[in-house]
Protein backbone atom coordinates (compact mmCIF):
# COMPACT_ATOMS: atom_id res chain seq x y z
CA UNK A 1 0.00 0.00 0.00
CA UNK A 2 1.48 3.43 -0.94
CA UNK A 3 2.70 5.55 1.94
CA UNK A 4 0.34 8.53 1.18
CA UNK A 5 -2.63 6.18 1.37
CA UNK A 6 -1.45 4.81 4.72
CA UNK A 7 -1.11 8.34 6.04
CA UNK A 8 -4.56 9.18 4.68
CA UNK A 9 -6.14 6.19 6.43
CA UNK A 10 -4.45 7.14 9.69
CA UNK A 11 -5.84 10.66 9.47
CA UNK A 12 -9.36 9.50 8.63
CA UNK A 13 -9.52 7.10 11.54
CA UNK A 14 -8.32 9.78 13.90
CA UNK A 15 -11.38 11.85 13.09
CA UNK A 16 -11.70 15.57 12.74
CA UNK A 17 -10.24 16.27 16.19
CA UNK A 18 -7.24 14.07 15.60
CA UNK A 19 -6.33 15.06 12.07
CA UNK A 20 -3.31 17.09 13.25
CA UNK A 21 -1.86 14.30 15.37
CA UNK A 22 -2.53 11.77 12.62
CA UNK A 23 -0.58 13.80 10.11
CA UNK A 24 2.25 14.30 12.59
CA UNK A 25 2.31 10.56 13.18
CA UNK A 26 2.34 9.96 9.45
CA UNK A 27 5.24 12.35 9.00
CA UNK A 28 7.12 10.55 11.76
CA UNK A 29 6.55 7.26 9.99
CA UNK A 30 7.72 8.74 6.68
CA UNK A 31 10.86 10.20 8.26
CA UNK A 32 11.56 6.96 10.13
CA UNK A 33 11.16 4.93 6.96
CA UNK A 34 13.56 7.24 5.10
CA UNK A 35 16.08 6.99 7.94
CA UNK A 36 15.94 3.22 7.89
CA UNK A 37 16.30 3.07 4.12
CA UNK A 38 19.29 5.40 4.32
CA UNK A 39 20.85 3.26 7.07
CA UNK A 40 20.32 0.12 5.00
CA UNK A 41 21.79 1.70 1.85
CA UNK A 42 24.83 3.05 3.68
CA UNK A 43 25.44 -0.27 5.41
CA UNK A 44 25.33 -2.13 2.10
CA UNK A 45 27.91 0.28 0.68
CA UNK A 46 30.11 -0.32 3.73
CA UNK A 47 29.81 -4.07 3.27
CA UNK A 48 30.73 -3.76 -0.42
CA UNK A 49 33.78 -1.72 0.58
CA UNK A 50 34.78 -4.36 3.13
CA UNK A 51 34.32 -7.23 0.67
CA UNK A 52 36.36 -5.45 -2.01
CA UNK A 53 39.27 -4.79 0.36
CA UNK A 54 39.08 -8.30 1.81
CA UNK A 55 39.22 -9.86 -1.68
CA UNK A 56 42.13 -7.63 -2.71
CA UNK A 57 44.13 -8.45 0.42
CA UNK A 58 43.37 -12.18 0.31
CA UNK A 59 44.51 -12.41 -3.30
CA UNK A 60 47.78 -10.62 -2.52
CA UNK A 61 48.40 -12.82 0.52
CA UNK A 62 47.72 -15.91 -1.60
CA UNK A 63 50.33 -14.72 -4.10
CA UNK A 64 52.88 -14.44 -1.30
CA UNK A 65 52.00 -17.83 0.18
CA UNK A 66 52.13 -19.65 -3.15
CA UNK A 67 55.45 -18.05 -4.08
CA UNK A 68 56.95 -18.96 -0.72
CA UNK A 69 55.84 -22.57 -1.00
CA UNK A 70 57.25 -22.83 -4.52
CA UNK A 71 60.56 -21.40 -3.30
CA UNK A 72 60.78 -23.79 -0.36
CA UNK A 73 59.83 -26.71 -2.58
CA UNK A 74 62.70 -25.85 -4.94
CA UNK A 75 65.32 -26.25 -2.22
CA UNK A 76 65.46 -30.03 -2.55
CA UNK A 77 66.69 -29.68 -6.14
CA UNK A 78 69.34 -27.26 -4.89
CA UNK A 79 70.58 -29.64 -2.20
CA UNK A 80 70.77 -32.51 -4.69
CA UNK A 81 73.05 -30.48 -6.96
CA UNK A 82 75.04 -28.91 -4.16
CA UNK A 83 75.69 -32.23 -2.41
CA UNK A 84 77.35 -33.59 -5.57
CA UNK A 85 80.20 -31.12 -5.11
CA UNK A 86 83.12 -32.70 -3.24
CA UNK A 87 85.88 -30.98 -1.24
CA UNK A 88 83.81 -27.83 -0.87
CA UNK A 89 84.57 -25.71 2.19
CA UNK A 90 82.13 -25.40 5.07
CA UNK A 91 80.30 -22.21 4.34
CA UNK A 92 80.21 -20.06 7.44
CA UNK A 93 77.15 -18.30 8.77
CA UNK A 94 76.70 -14.94 7.06
CA UNK A 95 76.94 -12.21 9.70
CA UNK A 96 77.42 -8.76 8.21
CA UNK A 97 75.78 -5.36 8.56
CA UNK A 98 73.47 -6.71 11.27
CA UNK A 99 72.23 -9.53 9.04
CA UNK A 100 72.56 -13.15 10.14
CA UNK A 101 71.78 -15.94 7.70
CA UNK A 102 71.49 -19.59 8.73
CA UNK A 103 74.35 -21.94 7.96
CA UNK A 104 73.68 -24.34 5.10
CA UNK A 105 71.79 -27.36 6.43
CA UNK A 106 70.87 -29.95 3.81
CA UNK A 107 68.49 -31.92 6.02
CA UNK A 108 66.53 -28.87 7.07
CA UNK A 109 66.20 -27.67 3.48
CA UNK A 110 65.02 -31.10 2.35
CA UNK A 111 62.49 -31.21 5.17
CA UNK A 112 60.86 -27.88 4.34
CA UNK A 113 60.97 -28.75 0.64
CA UNK A 114 58.97 -31.94 1.18
CA UNK A 115 56.47 -30.16 3.44
CA UNK A 116 56.04 -27.30 0.97
CA UNK A 117 55.49 -29.78 -1.84
CA UNK A 118 52.77 -31.48 0.18
CA UNK A 119 50.98 -28.16 0.73
CA UNK A 120 51.34 -27.11 -2.90
CA UNK A 121 49.59 -30.31 -3.91
CA UNK A 122 46.37 -29.14 -2.31
CA UNK A 123 46.51 -25.40 -2.96
CA UNK A 124 44.75 -25.64 -6.33
CA UNK A 125 41.53 -26.99 -4.85
CA UNK A 126 41.68 -25.09 -1.57
CA UNK A 127 39.61 -22.06 -0.64
CA UNK A 128 40.74 -18.50 -1.32
CA UNK A 129 42.99 -17.34 1.49
CA UNK A 130 44.51 -20.75 2.19
CA UNK A 131 47.95 -19.99 0.75
CA UNK A 132 47.72 -16.58 2.39
CA UNK A 133 47.18 -18.33 5.70
CA UNK A 134 50.54 -20.04 5.30
CA UNK A 135 52.20 -16.70 4.52
CA UNK A 136 50.54 -15.15 7.55
CA UNK A 137 51.85 -17.87 9.87
CA UNK A 138 55.22 -18.18 8.13
CA UNK A 139 55.57 -20.53 5.16
CA UNK A 140 58.54 -22.34 6.67
CA UNK A 141 56.53 -23.06 9.83
CA UNK A 142 53.64 -24.28 7.67
CA UNK A 143 55.92 -26.57 5.65
CA UNK A 144 57.33 -28.13 8.81
CA UNK A 145 53.81 -28.40 10.24
CA UNK A 146 52.79 -30.36 7.14
CA UNK A 147 55.13 -33.13 8.27
CA UNK A 148 53.45 -33.22 11.68
CA UNK A 149 50.18 -34.65 12.95
CA UNK A 150 46.64 -33.38 12.42
CA UNK A 151 44.25 -32.82 15.34
CA UNK A 152 42.72 -36.22 14.55
CA UNK A 153 46.05 -37.89 15.24
CA UNK A 154 46.58 -38.69 11.58
CA UNK A 155 49.93 -37.80 10.06
CA UNK A 156 49.28 -34.86 7.74
CA UNK A 157 51.79 -36.24 5.24
CA UNK A 158 49.64 -39.37 4.91
CA UNK A 159 46.74 -37.24 3.67
CA UNK A 160 46.58 -36.00 0.12
CA UNK A 161 45.74 -32.84 -1.77
CA UNK A 162 43.30 -30.43 -0.18
CA UNK A 163 42.89 -32.64 2.91
CA UNK A 164 46.57 -32.26 3.79
CA UNK A 165 46.53 -28.53 3.05
CA UNK A 166 43.45 -27.93 5.19
CA UNK A 167 44.84 -30.06 8.03
CA UNK A 168 48.06 -28.04 8.05
CA UNK A 169 46.13 -24.77 7.99
CA UNK A 170 43.93 -25.93 10.85
CA UNK A 171 47.03 -26.84 12.85
CA UNK A 172 48.29 -23.30 12.33
CA UNK A 173 45.11 -21.75 13.63
CA UNK A 174 42.57 -21.83 10.85
CA UNK A 175 41.88 -20.10 7.57
CA UNK A 176 40.91 -16.77 9.10
CA UNK A 177 44.54 -16.05 10.00
CA UNK A 178 45.36 -14.73 6.54
CA UNK A 179 42.83 -11.97 6.39
CA UNK A 180 42.91 -11.04 10.02
CA UNK A 181 41.77 -13.68 12.47
CA UNK A 182 39.72 -11.84 15.06
CA UNK A 183 39.34 -8.88 12.77
CA UNK A 184 38.00 -11.12 10.06
CA UNK A 185 35.64 -12.75 12.54
CA UNK A 186 34.25 -9.32 13.37
CA UNK A 187 33.81 -8.70 9.68
CA UNK A 188 31.92 -11.95 9.27
CA UNK A 189 29.65 -11.05 12.16
CA UNK A 190 28.92 -7.71 10.55
CA UNK A 191 28.15 -9.37 7.24
CA UNK A 192 25.94 -11.88 9.01
CA UNK A 193 23.85 -9.03 10.41
CA UNK A 194 23.80 -7.16 7.13
CA UNK A 195 20.17 -6.14 7.44
CA UNK A 196 20.80 -4.52 10.84
CA UNK A 197 17.52 -5.98 12.02
CA UNK A 198 15.53 -3.64 9.75
CA UNK A 199 14.88 -5.98 6.85
CA UNK A 200 11.22 -6.38 7.78
CA UNK A 201 10.74 -2.65 8.05
CA UNK A 202 12.66 -1.26 5.12
CA UNK A 203 10.52 -1.11 2.01
CA UNK A 204 7.18 -1.08 3.83
CA UNK A 205 5.36 0.09 6.94
CA UNK A 206 4.06 -2.42 9.46
CA UNK A 207 0.65 -1.31 10.63
CA UNK A 208 0.88 -2.31 14.28
CA UNK A 209 3.94 -0.11 14.83
CA UNK A 210 3.08 3.43 15.77
CA UNK A 211 4.95 6.38 14.34
CA UNK A 212 6.75 6.87 17.66
CA UNK A 213 7.97 3.28 18.06
CA UNK A 214 8.95 3.19 14.39
CA UNK A 215 11.08 6.27 15.00
CA UNK A 216 12.78 4.43 17.83
CA UNK A 217 13.40 1.48 15.53
CA UNK A 218 14.85 3.83 12.92
CA UNK A 219 17.14 5.42 15.49
CA UNK A 220 18.24 1.96 16.62
CA UNK A 221 18.94 0.90 13.02
CA UNK A 222 20.99 4.06 12.42
CA UNK A 223 22.95 3.45 15.61
CA UNK A 224 23.65 -0.15 14.59
CA UNK A 225 24.77 1.01 11.15
CA UNK A 226 27.18 3.56 12.66
CA UNK A 227 28.60 0.95 15.02
CA UNK A 228 29.09 -1.52 12.18
CA UNK A 229 30.63 1.23 10.05
CA UNK A 230 33.19 1.91 12.76
CA UNK A 231 34.15 -1.78 12.87
CA UNK A 232 34.32 -2.00 9.09
CA UNK A 233 36.54 1.10 8.97
CA UNK A 234 38.97 -0.49 11.44
CA UNK A 235 39.06 -3.81 9.60
CA UNK A 236 39.53 -2.13 6.22
CA UNK A 237 42.43 -0.09 7.59
CA UNK A 238 44.04 -3.30 8.83
CA UNK A 239 43.42 -5.13 5.55
CA UNK A 240 44.83 -2.21 3.56
CA UNK A 241 47.93 -2.17 5.76
CA UNK A 242 48.32 -5.93 5.31
CA UNK A 243 47.89 -5.60 1.54
CA UNK A 244 50.57 -2.91 1.27
CA UNK A 245 52.99 -4.85 3.47
CA UNK A 246 52.36 -8.11 1.59
CA UNK A 247 52.81 -6.38 -1.76
CA UNK A 248 56.12 -4.85 -0.67
CA UNK A 249 57.30 -8.17 0.78
CA UNK A 250 56.28 -10.03 -2.38
CA UNK A 251 58.21 -7.60 -4.58
CA UNK A 252 61.46 -8.22 -2.69
CA UNK A 253 60.81 -11.97 -2.40
CA UNK A 254 60.34 -12.38 -6.14
CA UNK A 255 63.37 -10.20 -6.89
CA UNK A 256 65.60 -12.39 -4.70
CA UNK A 257 64.07 -15.55 -6.12
CA UNK A 258 64.72 -14.50 -9.72
CA UNK A 259 68.37 -13.88 -8.84
CA UNK A 260 68.54 -17.23 -7.02
CA UNK A 261 67.12 -19.07 -10.03
CA UNK A 262 69.74 -17.48 -12.30
CA UNK A 263 72.52 -18.57 -9.94
CA UNK A 264 71.08 -22.05 -9.45
CA UNK A 265 70.78 -22.69 -13.20
CA UNK A 266 74.44 -21.72 -13.61
CA UNK A 267 75.40 -24.07 -10.78
CA UNK A 268 73.31 -26.86 -12.30
CA UNK A 269 75.12 -26.38 -15.63
CA UNK A 270 78.54 -26.49 -13.96
CA UNK A 271 77.76 -29.71 -12.09
CA UNK A 272 75.49 -31.64 -14.46
CA UNK A 273 76.48 -30.38 -17.91
CA UNK A 274 80.15 -29.55 -17.43
CA UNK A 275 80.54 -32.45 -15.01
CA UNK A 276 82.47 -30.50 -12.39
CA UNK A 277 81.91 -32.10 -8.99
CA UNK A 278 85.25 -31.25 -7.38
CA UNK A 279 85.36 -27.85 -5.70
CA UNK A 280 89.04 -27.53 -6.49
CA UNK A 281 88.23 -27.70 -10.20
CA UNK A 282 85.88 -24.72 -9.97
CA UNK A 283 87.24 -21.42 -11.27
CA UNK A 284 87.36 -18.56 -8.77
CA UNK A 285 84.33 -17.02 -10.49
CA UNK A 286 82.42 -20.29 -10.21
CA UNK A 287 83.31 -20.60 -6.55
CA UNK A 288 82.08 -17.07 -5.83
CA UNK A 289 78.89 -17.73 -7.79
CA UNK A 290 78.30 -20.93 -5.78
CA UNK A 291 78.85 -19.11 -2.49
CA UNK A 292 76.40 -16.42 -3.59
CA UNK A 293 73.84 -19.10 -4.46
CA UNK A 294 74.11 -20.44 -0.91
CA UNK A 295 73.63 -16.88 0.42
CA UNK A 296 70.51 -16.40 -1.68
CA UNK A 297 69.09 -19.67 -0.36
CA UNK A 298 69.68 -18.35 3.16
CA UNK A 299 67.95 -15.05 2.35
CA UNK A 300 64.92 -16.82 0.89
CA UNK A 301 64.76 -19.28 3.77
CA UNK A 302 64.77 -16.40 6.25
CA UNK A 303 62.11 -14.48 4.35
CA UNK A 304 59.85 -17.53 4.26
CA UNK A 305 60.13 -17.78 8.05
CA UNK A 306 58.57 -14.34 8.53
CA UNK A 307 55.06 -14.33 9.98
CA UNK A 308 53.28 -11.59 8.09
CA UNK A 309 50.52 -11.49 10.70
CA UNK A 310 50.68 -11.34 14.48
CA UNK A 311 47.63 -13.20 15.75
CA UNK A 312 45.54 -11.47 18.41
CA UNK A 313 45.23 -13.35 21.68
CA UNK A 314 41.59 -12.32 22.01
CA UNK A 315 39.25 -13.43 19.21
CA UNK A 316 37.33 -10.16 19.42
CA UNK A 317 40.46 -8.17 18.61
CA UNK A 318 42.03 -7.63 15.23
CA UNK A 319 45.33 -9.20 14.32
CA UNK A 320 48.27 -6.94 13.59
CA UNK A 321 50.53 -6.71 10.58
CA UNK A 322 54.02 -7.83 11.56
CA UNK A 323 55.53 -4.67 10.08
CA UNK A 324 58.79 -4.77 12.05
CA UNK A 325 59.71 -8.29 10.89
CA UNK A 326 58.53 -7.65 7.34
CA UNK A 327 60.55 -4.46 6.97
CA UNK A 328 63.64 -6.04 8.54
CA UNK A 329 63.51 -9.02 6.19
CA UNK A 330 63.33 -6.67 3.21
CA UNK A 331 66.21 -4.55 4.51
CA UNK A 332 68.28 -7.66 5.28
CA UNK A 333 67.71 -9.03 1.78
CA UNK A 334 68.91 -5.80 0.20
CA UNK A 335 71.94 -5.66 2.51
CA UNK A 336 72.97 -9.18 1.49
CA UNK A 337 72.74 -8.19 -2.17
CA UNK A 338 75.06 -5.26 -1.50
CA UNK A 339 77.53 -7.52 0.34
CA UNK A 340 77.60 -10.28 -2.27
CA UNK A 341 80.91 -10.60 -4.12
Amino acid sequence: MPLPLIIGIGAAIAGAAGVGSGIRGGMKMKEANETMQLADSRHKKNIARFEKQSKKTSEQMDKVGQEELRILNSFEAFTQIFEKIHNKPQFKTFDKAGVVLPQYNAEELKKVSVGAGLLLGGIGGAAVGTAGGFAAAGATTAAVMALGTASTGTAIASLSGVAATNAALAALGGGAIAAGGGGMALGSAILGGATLGVGLLVGGIIFNITGSSLSNKADEAWSQMKKAEGEIDKICLYLDDLFNSAEKFYSTLTKINRLYIEHFEKLRTIVEVDGKTNWNMFTSEEQVMTQNTVLLVGVLFNMCKVKLVLVAENETDSNKVNSVAINKSIEDANKVLLNMN
